[in-house]
């Protein structure tokens, strides 16, 4: 998209299931935020830097952990109950930045204009990651930086085995969310150059859901 001008958020409607998983997610999350994940949020996003724009805000759980002193931070959703209660949480924040209406298949921006995007627990949700990292390479700067954090299909032969079995159900329920995509070799065939990948355990959430990477792609 060579335009780059940015559409304020509009208001879209959901189905029921969405709304009421919007209304869900931070409780669904307390246990695993608290058990580790709030702490690798600010450690991953500490590294933003100059114009930052995030896909898939969702409730807006990133937002306490972005630094001061970006050039622009912006917040992309495309489901709308979700942008609804990222708005919420900007708004309560008293950061500056904006929520956008923008899918991670067609962002907004033109070409080289983005530092840093932020994706964390989106590229597992897309219905094909390939277009969402052309679209990555495609906006972001010369040396700018994928800052990613995501469940991934397990190592353990006998997990990624529930992974594969629970895939559809796991999907239906988290709102298109596919627990055993191999999210960390499809970043590297992108052809973004990974950097200081870290591979975890996401405690106190269900065991198809535990395997996570997290790191830092750079576009060279």
């Amino acid at each position: 998209m060579s335009s780059d001008a940015v559409p304020e958020a509009t208001v879209k409607s959901s189905d029921l299931w969405a709304r009421a998983f919007a209304t869900l997610y931070d409780p669904l999350l307390w246990v695993g935020e608290r058990a580790g994940m709030g702490a690798r949020r600010r450690d991953l996003l500490g590294r933003a830097r100059g114009r930052t724009v995030e896909l898939g805000s969702g409730t807006g759980l990133n937002l306490k952990y972005y630094p001061d002193g970006l050039d622009e931070l912006i917040l992309t959703e495309p489901e709308a109950a979700m942008r609804t209660r990222s708005a919420r949480r900007l708004r309560d924040s008293r950061r500056r930045a904006r929520v956008l209406d923008a899918s991670a298949e067609r962002l907004p921006f033109a070409d080289d204009t983005v530092d840093t995007v932020v994706s964390t627990l989106v590229l597992c949700t897309v219905d094909d990651p390939g277009p969402v990292l052309r679209e990555i390479g495609r906006v972001l700067r010369h040396r700018g930086q994928l800052l990613f954090l995501e469940h991934v299909r397990s190592h353990s032969p006998r997990l990624a085995y529930w992974q594969d079995l629970l895939a559809g159900p796991w999907r239906r329920f988290a709102e298109g969310c596919h627990c055993n995509r191999a999210t960390l070799e499809l970043i590297r065939a992108s052809g973004l150059e990974l950097e200081d990948v870290a591979e975890t355990t996401w405690r106190g959430m269900p065991p198809i859901v535990r395997p996570l990477a997290m790191g830092v792609a750079t576009k060279s």
